[in-house]
């Protein structure tokens, strides 16, 4: 790219628009965290005293005394979630991150309680109702939280909460992300342009996405089109570039700056900063699930597919019936697939063909088959089938294969041998974990994401996997079902 040059140092004033949102988000999360704190804290009151539950030991209670602890308690817990970030907007919409720092926030605030108790023994509270109130307010907060994320999400459709970007740099990289990025519509982004020196200016390397100017006036841009974000194509520039780059984005006190270090790079690698003698160095995540929260996910397969097999059981038997009625044949399919460490095993799903259905493919059919692995319009599905694959409720018998220690609830999508080479040199990666029975792909387009976004979304989930993105697919995955989107 060109040299920068004759850029203006003064800075438009910044548009009012974005610290009002974020001044309304604000007073959203404090009002909801109040009345989250307040209920949590009056329902453990009621549970552990006016219940009658038997283990819970009878005694003088002084509501006066509770009443205090709960309105002192209110101010700490609203310090402690500003302590641990849970009102910065970035928290807030960054993933599942939130959720652990509601955990620790709310489990500080409780040993708090514990500490005090003992710094003072005339200040006692039952331990039934500290447990109550842990339990709760760590269920509802994360509920809570999830709610207002929701929010969010239906304002963006309506234009607010959404940052102002531009993205220096429109080769394959730049085009990649703002294509990435305009997909997911709940992203918060709204691409205004590209900063090019290559493609002429006006052309759209994207459709409705121009190219703004030159690097030479790319100041000028983030002025005129009031931009809140500028993400840098790393490729597209020469180290010398960047430092010009940087130094005149330093002008701009309210434009964030975001670095993409590569497609792959930035799409599906997780890293954390360490310091070693003065140098921060980038460590990046292995591409494994070990430690505790391996531990947990076990624990989570095995609790839900169990608890899940014997809720559903009425259900299968229901099913069952209507898909013998339907078509003859078996009423479970097993698909060959390849599972962790490439072991392969018979995934299972209730039967949603015709048997020998083949014969009533089209030539062109066919070679849509062979070059996508579906059909949007599949004349072998049966009329029970196409019910069951757009709930995506085919795939529950796949619990079974959970108990068997086969696949997880939650992991990369199952892949067949046919379909390995298609996944190259990633395929390694994929196969270190379990296959899942939903996972990053089912809450985010199902069969109409391309084998490289399902590259893309498996490798996020592989290299930063927490217990605490495991759930949040979970609860996302029930609207996803519901609303049949991508499914085929």
């Amino acid at each position: 790219m060109a040299i920068y040059e004759g850029i203006a140092t003064a800075t438009k004033p910044r548009s009012s628009t974005r610290r009002v949102d974020r001044r309304f988000l604000l007073s959203v999360l404090v009002l909801n965290d109040i009345l989250i704190v307040l209920t949590s804290f009056a329902i453990a009151y009621a549970v552990r005293f006016w219940s009658g539950l038997p283990f819970f030991n009878e005694g003088w209670v002084n509501p006066q005394f509770y009443a205090a602890v709960v309105l002192a308690m209110t101010p700490v817990y609203l310090v402690l979630f500003r302590i641990y970030g849970l009102y910065n907007p970035t928290n807030l919409l960054g993933g599942s991150t939130e959720y652990a720092r509601m955990f620790n926030a709310v489990t500080t605030g409780m040993l708090l309680v514990i500490v005090v108790s003992f710094l003072f023994p005339e200040f006692v509270v039952a331990r039934g109702f500290l447990l109550l109130s842990w339990g709760l307010l760590v269920a509802c907060g994360i509920m809570g939280r999830f709610m207002v994320r929701r929010f969010v999400y239906a304002q963006r459709q309506a234009g607010r909460f959404v940052d102002r970007t531009l993205i220096i740099g429109a080769n394959p990289e730049g085009i990649a992300i703002a294509e990435q990025l305009r997909s997911a519509k709940v992203s918060g982004t709204h691409i205004i342009g590209f900063i090019d020196d290559y493609l002429p200016v006006g052309s759209e390397p994207i459709p409705g996405v121009p190219v703004l100017s030159t690097s030479a006036s790319f100041a000028l841009q983030i002025r005129l089109h009031d931009i809140d974000t500028v993400i840098v194509a790393n490729t597209a520039m020469m180290r010398e570039q960047l430092l010009s780059l940087y130094s005149t984005l330093d002008t701009f006190q309210d434009v964030e700056v975001r670095l993409a270090s590569g497609l792959f790079e930035l799409l599906t690698t997780g890293v954390r900063v360490r310091e070693e003698g003065f140098v921060p160095l980038l460590v990046l995540n292995k591409t494994r699930i070990t430690g505790m929260n391996l531990v947990a996910k076990t624990v989570l397969d095995y609790v839900i597919a169990a608890s899940a097999l014997i809720i559903l059981l009425p259900f299968f038997l229901v099913v069952a019936y209507l898909i013998k009625r339907d078509s003859p044949g078996p009423v479970i399919y097993r698909r060959r697939v390849i599972g962790q460490g490439r072991r392969e095993f018979d995934a299972f799903k209730l039967r949603t063909m015709h048997v020998d259905g083949d014969r009533l493919l089209t030539p062109e059919q066919k070679r849509e088959l062979e070059e996508h692995g579906k059909l949007k319009d599949d004349p072998r599905v049966t009329r029970i089938g196409a019910f069951l694959r757009k709930y995506s409720l085919d795939e529950l018998p796949q619990l079974v294969n959970v108990l068997r220690g086969e696949m997880s609830l939650i992991g990369p999508r199952m892949i067949t041998r046919q379909e390995l080479e298609k996944f190259g040199k990633w395929q390694h990666n994929l196969l270190t974990v379990k296959p899942g029975l939903t996972g990053l792909w089912q809450v985010s387009g199902r069969s109409d994401l391309s084998y490289e976004d399902r590259v893309r979304l498996d490798m996020h989930y592989i290299r930063n996997h927490t217990i605490w993105l495991d759930l949040q697919i979970l609860f996302q995955t029930i609207p996803a079902m519901l609303t049949g989107r991508g499914a085929y």
